[in-house]
């Protein structure tokens, strides 16, 4: 008898539901943490990062904590839930947007007016004067950036306080300001050009660090970045500087500034815990890129075995990872680039194609959902989603927008004004410094078929679009 073609059964692009299958015996895999099965509001009260974290991440002392959610929440059903927040939002109308980061569960994400990086939902945010509140799904450095760029009357709204950021929380106010006196030590005044009008050290940060950090880089001279503009941003800043202080991520800034020539050698680690950042004098004095001891745990967990296994069992398979994950890994991908442009590399690929992707399951999940001519999979087979990304549930979003019909605004996000000065300025410089029209600044050995292209809403200076970051 002929055998019958049958057609692939559609990807079902919640993580919720796959992590569900898992823990009941429906579905053979394995997932990181039983744990994840459970609603958030059963661990938000403790402290730490929440079920699927590293054992090392431990969060510092006085880390934001949610309130104990209303029980009417808690026992709400997913159906029950989505009907609530769809009620919600159409009460509210055009005085609230909701935005939701390309990580978020799926049962959060379809409910948001927007969805990106952080930093295109920023300027989302800034695009939407005439909303009242802001509710954002994503992680507290990014509501403290939508903050920054929004209007004063604004209300931006974290539907989770205890949604932070392990990678963020590895570079303190604290421990940055003691680095800085440090290198002052080594190199002499920070602040005094040489001959041919160079600064010792130009301070970088992520994207992904609090607005404390960025308000550090911006009274010191420095910049921010994302992740698809990283390079000409350190561009920027070796115009302006002999070396550059890069945090918190340290694989960020080492696959950039290798792929820009930068030696090895003369990227020494500064790890705060250690004397003088566990960093030799004339190392420093050798330096051209000091990286922070600082990394993503959930791009930490790909590696090159993984990616050896899926060129083993998909022959022709295209390995995209994101430039977070460690040095080895992003070298042995076909490419590396932002969430973003991850998502448009599939989205453009004209062939159906197998894809192995190096980041955050829940951003593969969907991509698998929305491009069934492709053949998409997570290189970890491991399920483990963001732990702070899946502090967002719609209990959460539930709860804050039915409290705006209230009049009531819940968790609201503020930078103090001394903070948020200089830390405007870090993004200005940060924007000034775009990558040349219609170039992908990233770490790709395989070049998109179609340009970079800015968001369609219309955007002030200070949100000028800026494609890509985790």
């Amino acid at each position: 008898m002929p055998a019958t073609n049958i057609a692939p059964q559609p990807v079902d692009p919640s993580i919720d539901h796959e992590i569900q299958a898992i823990i009941a015996g429906v579905l053979d895999a394995e997932v990181c943490n039983t744990d994840l099965v459970a609603a958030p509001w059963n661990f938000d009260t403790r402290p730490g990062y929440g079920p699927g974290s590293s054992m090392g991440d431990v969060i510092p002392v006085g880390a934001p904590r949610q309130g104990e959610l209303p029980q009417e929440y808690r026992d709400a059903s997913e159906d029950e839930l989505a009907e609530r927040i769809l009620a919600a939002k159409q009460a509210l109308g055009d005085r609230v947007v909701v935005l939701g980061h390309f990580y978020q569960r799926q049962e959060v994400v379809v409910h948001a007016d927007y969805v990106g990086d952080s930093f295109q939902l920023a300027n989302a945010a800034k695009a939407h004067p005439e909303a009242e509140a802001i509710v954002f799904c994503g992680v507290h450095f990014m509501a403290e950036t939508a903050d920054l760029l929004s209007g004063p009357d604004q209300a931006v709204i974290l539907p989770n306080l205890a949604a932070g950021c392990s990678m963020a929380d590895m570079a303190s106010i604290d421990e940055v300001e003691e680095c800085w006196e440090q290198l002052a030590d080594v190199y002499g005044p920070l602040d005094e050009p040489d001959a041919d009008g160079r600064v010792p050290v130009i301070p970088v940060t992520y994207m992904n660090s609090s607005a404390a950090i960025k308000g550090f880089v911006g009274r010191h001279g420095g910049i921010v970045c994302t992740s698809s503009n990283a390079r000409t941003v350190l561009e920027w800043a070796f115009e302006r500087g002999r070396r550059v202080l890069f945090f918190p991520d340290q694989h960020l800034g080492r696959n950039t500034a290798k792929a820009m020539g930068v030696p090895l050698e003369q990227m020494p680690m500064w790890n705060p815990r250690r004397p003088r950042g566990g960093a030799s004098v004339e190392g420093l004095r050798d330096a051209r890129v000091i990286l922070w001891h600082g990394f993503c745990s959930v791009h930490r967990r790909f590696s090159v075995a993984q990616i050896d296994q899926a060129r083993a069992e998909h022959p022709g398979v295209r390995v995209i990872v994101h430039p977070e994950c460690p040095m080895e890994v992003v070298d042995a991908a076909d490419e590396s680039g932002s969430t973003d442009y991850i998502r448009r590399a599939i989205e453009s690929a004209t062939e159906p194609t197998t894809f192995a992707v190096g980041t955050e399951v829940n951003l593969v999940q969907r991509l698998a959902a929305d491009n069934p001519q492709h053949t998409i999979f997570c290189l970890d087979p491991v399920v483990c989603p963001c732990s702070t990304m899946y502090r967002i549930h719609p209990g959460y979003m539930a709860w804050v927008l039915e409290g705006l019909v209230r009049g009531e605004v819940l968790n609201r996000i503020t930078v103090s004004s001394d903070v948020a000065d200089p830390a405007r300025l870090a993004l200005e410089r940060m924007l000034a410094a775009k990558p040349p029209a219609g170039t992908v600044d990233v770490v790709a050995r395989t070049p998109l078929s179609e340009p970079v292209s800015p968001l369609s809403e219309p955007m002030s200076p200070l949100s000028e679009p800026v494609e890509g970051d985790a």
